[in-house]
């Protein structure tokens, strides 16, 4: 996997994960903590949604064929829901203020609404399932998915546990303008999967 390669998937797993726009939603849900529960609070969130996205990254390949679902047909399904949830982001809702209204009575805030569906989002969860699948891609790179997965996950943990300070930087409106932004990289990549899915099928069914 060359520079590029791993540039892109770090850029689209940093777009679905998208933890600029977990930081409003974290600081909402610890707002009257102390430092110490913050800190407790973002390291149990980032455990759970880690936890989500490695189980499908590892058994999402085998629950699909369990389920006898062709490639083609999860590669175009899946672009289109991509699609669908980076529209949300560009013109609907941005996901900060959508999911701060999640915020309820909810015992376990880190579990709902920060580690699910904040972190470990629809579209991380399909986006960690397509580049851990073995007809497309070796266990080498497959192996690299998930470290840069890893990756991005350390990062966000590192920026909830900075929180505070980012929020005084950017706001509420610097976190909302960037999920938008990752919006558009999302459905550029959500093109391409309904493309490659589509001429997968055409070459192996037409």
């Amino acid at each position: 996997m060359d520079f590029v390669a791993l540039l892109n998937e770090f850029v689209l797993l940093w777009a679905v994960v998208d933890p600029i726009g977990t930081v409003p939603v974290f600081l909402a849900v610890a707002a009257g903590l102390s430092l110490k529960e913050q800190r407790r609070l973002a390291l149990k969130a980032t455990l759970v949604a880690s936890g989500v996205l490695l189980f499908f990254g590892i058994a999402g390949e085998a629950l699909l064929q369990a389920m006898d679902l062709p490639l083609a047909s999860f590669q175009v399904a899946g672009g289109l829901i991509l699609f669908i949830f980076a529209l949300t982001m560009i013109f609907g809702s941005s996901k900060p203020d959508d999911e701060i209204d999640q915020i309820g009575k909810n015992e376990d805030l880190a579990v709902y609404p920060l580690a699910i569906p904040s972190i470990a989002s629809p579209g991380a969860i399909l986006a960690t399932i397509l580049m851990t699948d073995s007809h497309r891609h070796s266990l080498e790179e497959q192996v690299v998915s998930i470290l840069l997965l890893v990756t991005v996950l350390l990062c966000t943990l590192l920026l909830l546990l900075l929180a505070p300070v980012i929020q005084r930087v950017i706001g509420r409106a610097g976190a909302s303008i960037a999920s938008r932004t990752m919006g558009f990289l999302i459905a550029a990549v959500a093109a391409d999967h309904v493309i490659e899915g589509v001429s997968t099928y055409v070459r192996t069914w037409g």
